[in-house]
């Protein structure tokens, strides 16, 4: 059993979760009213096992790092509860069988090779080389994370009968929407766990600049992802609207604090906005599942602007 959990924790699966939460509703939105329930599951083991792949080979590329840090100590590598050549193989089987997974039962050879492409960007350009040399690493490293709704969005366009091209801009947003939350979500993280990654030589923003220029960049990539995620309000309903802007305006007030506080000094506490980033990225995924769900007619088509886009 401990063998069993070891594996388990190899996958790290409180991060495939939220990476799930966003592949399901680009899925729903893809084929808005339409639901296909089977192949969203189907899609959604797919997807965990391709994931699962990608962090486990991070595990093992980061092994000797995890040593070194106080919240990696207790990972199976670290603990030797696995070997690294174990862990490696097992990261390949999950790979593989992810990929034909994604071709053979889901029907996408273009998500299968969305994954064999996240895979590889996530160890050799983030893992191996952003990483450890610069603290820009999780801004560019963090494109691997935004893929599940591009994987996701690729099988419901390659499943349908009638697929609409046009439409690939709203999975381009959805994209856009993680890949600008990733850095705040990260650095509100890393600057309580500055000392770990330091001791580690990980040059995260906050081990290499003053923490008012950290918050600074937090509040405004935080702007950004909002910004960003009333971009799909045209192609959804008022339900999507609402809830993006109430969502938005929690995440920009709990960023604000945290910047206009270390500004003044004061004792801060940014795991709250680490922990509300991942609550604000849920609400609003599960917004979007919702609305796609209902499937009520857009904003956009209510605008009179073109019906294909939306």
């Amino acid at each position: 059993m401990d063998r069993i959990k070891a594996y388990f924790a190899l996958t790290k699966p409180r991060v495939i979760e939220l990476l799930l939460v966003a592949a399901i509703p680009a899925m729903l939105q893809a084929e808005r009213g339409e639901n296909n329930i089977l192949l969203i599951l189907l899609t959604v083991v797919g997807g965990w096992m391709g994931a699962a792949a990608a962090n486990t080979f991070n595990m093992v590329a980061d092994s000797d790092i995890d040593q070194k840090m106080g919240r990696t100590r207790a990972r199976p590598l670290v603990r030797h509860t696995v070997t690294d050549r174990q862990a490696a193989i097992f990261a390949w089987v999950l790979m593989i069988a992810s990929f034909l997974w994604l071709w053979l039962l889901c029907g996408s050879l273009l998500a299968g090779v969305f994954i064999l492409i996240t895979v590889a960007f996530y160890i050799f350009v983030y893992t191996k080389f952003l990483k450890r040399r610069t603290h820009m690493n999780i801004v560019w490293g963090g494109a691997a994370g935004c893929m599940p709704v591009v994987v996701g969005w690729a099988v419901i366009v390659d499943n349908a009968i009638d697929p609409d091209p046009e439409k690939w801009w709203q999975a381009i947003v959805m994209w856009l929407i993680i890949f600008f939350w990733t850095p705040p979500h990260t650095w509100s993280l890393a600057m309580k766990y500055r000392e770990d990654y330091a001791r580690a030589q990980v040059p995260m923003l906050p081990v290499v600049r003053k923490p008012a220029q950290v918050t600074f960049q937090i509040l405004a990539y935080s702007w950004a992802t909002v910004i960003v995620s009333l971009l799909l309000v045209p192609a959804a309903s008022w339900i999507y609207a609402v809830i993006a802007i109430a969502s938005g305006a929690a995440f920009l007030v709990m960023a604000t604090r945290l910047h206009n506080g270390v500004r003044r000094g004061a004792k801060v506490k940014p795991l709250k906005l680490f922990i509300l980033s991942n609550n604000y990225l849920a609400v609003l995924f599960v917004g979007l599942s919702i609305d796609a769900i209902v499937g009520w007619e857009t904003l956009g088509v209510l605008a009179g602007w073109s019906a294909s886009w939306f």
